[in-house]
This record gives structure tokens, C-alpha cells and sequence, in this order.
């Protein structure tokens, strides 16, 4: 009795991938998952969006979803965080924070400009690298199926650079190597991405933190669906991968206690997201 009294004074945090997860990855859709949504927004349980996407894509979909929670950008270089949302200063001396409109903005990765000089560098170094910087709007739009608006917004890097290498597994696995020796990461979702030294789990860490300073204690879930989101997940009590457009889960994800919701992308965010709920609140 006592551990449910406990569990029910923790406030429940959801953490969970865009693309491929909450949106589908043809028409970048999250109706699929409304029920649960609206559940969630019932219940006012916070959902921090989780991407590699840039803060002014994942800004288009919070308004979308009229979400007023922190969110997440580019595979965890960025914490936004709304001016006023938590009831104490937010303090960091290992990071820069910075007042950015309506948000307090933690910066956690490295300024872009610098990893655009780094994929220059593999270039030199024989590895055929092609990074969203050096590609115009239209063309981001047609490797994508974003439109040309939406992949503007999606060139506006600021701690993150998706990039598409063309290579055999034994180049794929120099190239890794050769970005770490360099000091920086390498992550895969729907592209490969170099960043700094920092990951969407290390990003849910610092929020959850921010989360059990405003509550007595979080229960945190996260969802996603790619490599790019195993640091996430791990990181939470409750991991959650949805499958891929081809009715398969990611073999590269392998956690501890993975929940495997049973449908693709927001369809299956959103049974497990109920599933989840009914049992957890």
C-alpha cells in the first residue's frame, strides 16, 4: 500500500521521439494518436518533445499539439525551457544558459558551425559525407518529403548536423571511429547526425532533475524508435519503441525492460500510451 501511495504523490513526465514515433514518417502526422493525446492533456501530465529536429520544427508541432511544456532539439544539444514553468532559478555552472524569447535555453552541445568544419574535415579524409548545411531547401524537401517551408525550418541547425554517407559497413565503422576520436558523437535515426558530446538521455537527465526539484518524485516513460533515442530510453523507468513502417522494431535497440507497443509509429504510441496509463495513474 505504501509504494502505490508513494507512486501516486510522483508526478508522471512523458518523453518521446517526432519523426517515426509520435509523427508518421509519410505525411508527419500525429492524428493516429489523438486518444492518447487528449488523455494526456486530461490527466495534465507534461510531454517534452525529443527530436533531432531543430527548435523551430519542434516549436510548428508543439503549437500544433498546443503543448506549453519544455521540449528537446537536436538529439539533446538544446533544452528549451519556458520562461516562469518551473517555481525556482535554473542553475547550471557546466552550461551555457541562455534567455532566448520565451524560453530559458540550456545549451548542451557544440555551436553547428563547428561541426560543419568537422564533416569537412571526414570530406578531406576520403569519406563521402554530405550534410544537410550544403544542401539547398529543395533538396533537403526531396530526400525528406518535408515541404520546402518545413525544410527551411529544418536547416536551422544550431547543435546538431544529419548527414548521408555513402560507404560499405567497414567504411560506416572507420567513420565512427574517426568522429569519437575527434571528440564528437555519432547517432543514427532516420540519418546519420554528428553532434557533440551530449545525447537525448543526457538532456531527459538534466529535465528530470529540473522535474524532481518542482515535484516530490517523477515517474518518467519515454518512446522512440531509432538508435538515436537508446540513451533516452534508457534513462526512464518505463522505454518504450514503436515499430518501423515495415511492422519491425529496431534490432539495434537493445534495453532493459523494453516495452514493445504493438503498431507502427503513432498508432502504436498511442495503444501503449493508454496501455500505459490505465496501469501507471
Amino acid at each position: 500500500m505504501t509504494s502505490v501511495i508513494k507512486r501516486m504523490r510522483e508526478k508522471l513526465i512523458i518523453f518521446t521521439d517526432l519523426d517515426g514515433t509520435l509523427l508518421d514518417l509519410e505525411t508527419y502526422s500525429f492524428k493516429p494518436a489523438m486518444a492518447a493525446l487528449r488523455l494526456i492533456k486530461k490527466k495534465g501530465i507534461p510531454l517534452i518533445l525529443c527530436s533531432s529536429k531543430t527548435g523551430v520544427e519542434i516549436e510548428y508541432y508543439r503549437k500544433k499539439l498546443a503543448n506549453k511544456h519544455p521540449f528537446i532539439s537536436e538529439n539533446g544539444g538544446g533544452i528549451f525551457i519556458p520562461k516562469d514553468y518551473f517555481e525556482f532559478k535554473i542553475q547550471y555552472s557546466e552550461f551555457k544558459i541562455r534567455k532566448r524569447g520565451e524560453y530559458f535555453v540550456i545549451c548542451l552541445g557544440v555551436p553547428y558551425p563547428r561541426l560543419r568544419e568537422v564533416l569537412s574535415e571526414l570530406r578531406t579524409e576520403g569519406f563521402d559525407v554530405v550534410g544537410f548545411g550544403d544542401m539547398s531547401a529543395r533538396e533537403v524537401a526531396e530526400l525528406t518529403g518535408l515541404s520546402i517551408s518545413e525544410a527551411r525550418r529544418s536547416k536551422e541547425r544550431e547543435f546538431d548536423e544529419p548527414f548521408i554517407f555513402k560507404g560499405d559497413k567497414a567504411s560506416l565503422k572507420r567513420l565512427k571511429a574517426c568522429i569519437k576520436a575527434k571528440g564528437f558523437n555519432f547517432t543514427e535515426g532516420e540519418f546519420c547526425h554528428i553532434t557533440g558530446n551530449t545525447n537525448k538521455g543526457r538532456a531527459v537527465e538534466i529535465l528530470k532533475r529540473l522535474y524532481n526539484q518542482q515535484y516530490r518524485g517523477v515517474i518518467t516513460v519515454a518512446l522512440g524508435d531509432s538508435p538515436n533515442d537508446i540513451e533516452m530510453l534508457e534513462k526512464v523507468e518505463y522505454p518504450v519503441i514503436v515499430m518501423k513502417p515495415d511492422g519491425r522494431y529496431d534490432r539495434r535497440i537493445k534495453i532493459k525492460n523494453l516495452i514493445k507497443a504493438n503498431g507502427v509509429g503513432p498508432e502504436g504510441w498511442n495503444r501503449a500510451i493508454i496501455k500505459l496509463l490505465l496501469e501507471i495513474t
